[in-house]
């Protein structure tokens, strides 16, 4: 009873730390959104083991991460042995406790023998003291792409990656955090990383460089941003990727598979209220012609009705050839009516895009919860119920269930999701305007005239072992509109690149119209860590493609393994 009492009170402490603001938790880096915390998060809120947590706007600070992790320790009890020993993993990852013998710090103390440490987090470097803290890592690793198919071809390459990454810690309220690598094709040729870029939009999104019989590119992520303690403000200023909007799979706002871009972002945070404004740049081109600038403008409130019940309301606004606009710099505003109360006057060939979106996310019961989410393409209320209402206001909707400890096996997750996308969504009266960075969609994947269900199921043996399949039917309908002599005269809207253009003699296609197409998709994912921070990853995926329209069947196989060091 007295050891329990203890146990209790150690919580109860530490937890109260957390609240005041103090030193071990000024943690205001943010917890990148590829990161496994996130699954275990979503795992622990459907389970109601915590409360507090909303999966709509992530990437969330260490902070905020450490905070739900001293929540669940609260609730060990409940937990399976396998999300215990996923705890242990994250106490020691994030050095919950403050304790400097759970870091190593290679170049102040090195020992080969802590290469192969399981119990301490491993840093190049570790500096700290009372009001300053800065750490050092290196990452490196090497991945395999290989495809076998009718459409992609046989093709094999292997990339190597090489890089760093650093975080500083002021005062515990500010950071500066950089990540930077550099990666090559190591075997393979042209034909190869051109199957590897066209099959992996982030690194399709990067200049790449050829020299001497090799391809070379590289990327990062950084960024500057306060955070004060009790976290009711953040202000971040850089690039690193983010996602707004609920979605178990995958979201119609701002979906975790878009590419980083440069940006402002304000957080205000309260028990109830949680709003976000964002001010980016991204890239952008009208069929292969490139812009002088494109920006991207969001607001979105996330309001906490309850524990089992959250809503959110989301509004965005493209802005092509315009280097910057305090119309919609302005974050107390309404996009929507912003773009008609502009400073320039008159039609614009370069003509703004916005969208205005809802969502929700219910808990009825313990394990399981529901989503559903609502975009609006140009609204235009006094035509909404008129025969004209399709040409002018485009939607795409999103349903979606996840059931965790699925058919009453512990720790199994299983998440379904329905998409409906309207022809000529995320695109605009010009191709200037699309909600698109760098050719691909900075909402959901799924092209425009399309649908989707999509089942998701994760499993993770171990805190080192974690399994995974994926498997998505769409139905698609793209191709040209052309008139009786061969002159393309509009789309039917499955071109998430292409305009529905000014003046189009064409009505809006029906749903699906056009070159129907279906495609099946499987992904089996499987990632290990033998060795604390060092990482083995396999993926398999199979695209079967049907072309309805030429009465066509293709397959594509891929195959992908690689090695991975973060430390």
């Amino acid at each position: 009873m007295a050891l329990n009492t203890i146990k209790k009170l150690s919580l109860f402490i530490l937890f109260l730390l957390i609240l005041t603001g103090g030193k071990t938790f000024a943690q205001v880096e943010l917890v990148g959104i590829e990161d496994n915390i996130y699954s275990f998060l979503d795992r622990m809120f459907n389970k109601n083991i915590i409360t507090d947590y909303n999966p709509a706007a992530i990437p969330i600070s260490k902070a905020e991460a450490m905070k739900l992790l001293v929540q669940i320790k609260e609730k060990e009890t409940k937990l399976t042995s396998t999300d215990k020993s996923i705890l242990k993993k994250y106490f020691i990852e994030y050095n919950i406790e403050d304790k400097s013998e759970n870091e190593i710090s290679f170049f102040s103390k090195p020992k080969f023998s802590d290469i192969f440490n399981n119990e301490k987090q491993k840093y190049l470097y570790v500096k700290k003291d009372s009001s300053f803290s800065f750490y050092l890592d290196g990452i490196g690793g090497l991945t395999e792409r290989i495809s076998r198919g009718d459409s992609m071809g046989s093709h094999k390459s292997l990339i190597g990656e090489l890089g760093f990454r650093f975080k500083a810690n002021f005062n515990g309220i500010l950071v500066a955090y950089l990540r930077a690598s550099n990666s090559a094709q190591v075997s393979g040729s042209e034909a190869d990383f051109d199957f590897v870029r066209r099959t992996n939009p982030k690194i399709d999104a990067t200049g790449t460089v050829s020299y001497g019989g090799r391809t070379y590119y590289n990327t990062y992520e950084g960024y500057l941003r306060y955070q004060a303690k009790t976290n009711w403000i953040a202000v971040s200023l850089g690039r690193y990727p983010l996602s707004l909007g609920q979605g178990f799979i995958d979201n119609l706002f701002l979906s975790r598979n878009s590419i980083a871009f440069d940006f402002a972002k304000l957080d205000l945070n309260s028990s109830m209220f949680r709003y976000t404004f964002l001010y980016g740049s991204i890239r952008g081109d009208s069929l292969g012609k490139k812009l002088d600038s494109k920006n991207i403008a969001s607001h979105r409130l996330d309001i906490n009705f309850s524990k089992g019940f959250k809503f959110g309301i989301y509004e965005s606004v493209i802005i092509p050839n315009n280097p910057f606009s305090f119309t919609f710099f302005n974050p107390v505003s309404f996009l929507a009516s912003a773009e008609f109360n502009k400073p320039s006057q008159g039609y614009n060939e370069d003509i703004n895009n916005t969208m205005l979106g809802f969502d929700a996310l219910v808990k009825p019961a313990d394990n399981i919860s529901f989503q559903g989410s609502l975009l609006i393409d140009d609204l235009e209320f006094s035509t909404l119920f008129k025969p004209e209402s399709k040409e002018i206001n485009k939607f795409a909707y999103q349903l979606g269930g996840f059931w965790s400890d699925a058919f009453t096996i512990p720790n199994l997750e299983m998440k379904v999701e329905y998409t409906k996308i309207d022809p000529f969504v995320y695109s605009h009266t010009t191709n200037k305007s699309t909600y698109a960075n760098w050719g691909y969609s900075i909402g959901h994947a799924l092209p425009p005239n399309s649908d989707e269900i999509a089942v998701q199921m994760n499993y993770p043996f171990s805190s080192r072992i974690r399994a995974g399949i994926d498997f998505k039917f769409q139905r698609s309908g793209d191709g040209n509109i052309l008139d009786s002599t061969g002159k393309i005269i509009g789309t039917y809207g499955g071109d998430l690149n292409r305009s529905n253009g000014v003046g189009n003699a064409t009505s809006t296609p029906a749903f699906l119209q056009g070159n129907r197409k279906n495609r099946t998709i499987f992904n089996l994912h499987l990632e290990l860590e033998p060795i604390k921070q060092y990482y083995i990853t396999m993926d398999w995926m199979s695209k079967i493609f049907d072309n309805l329209f030429e009465n066509r069947k293709m397959t594509d196989n891929y195959f992908t393994f690689g090695l991975k060091v973060d430390y």
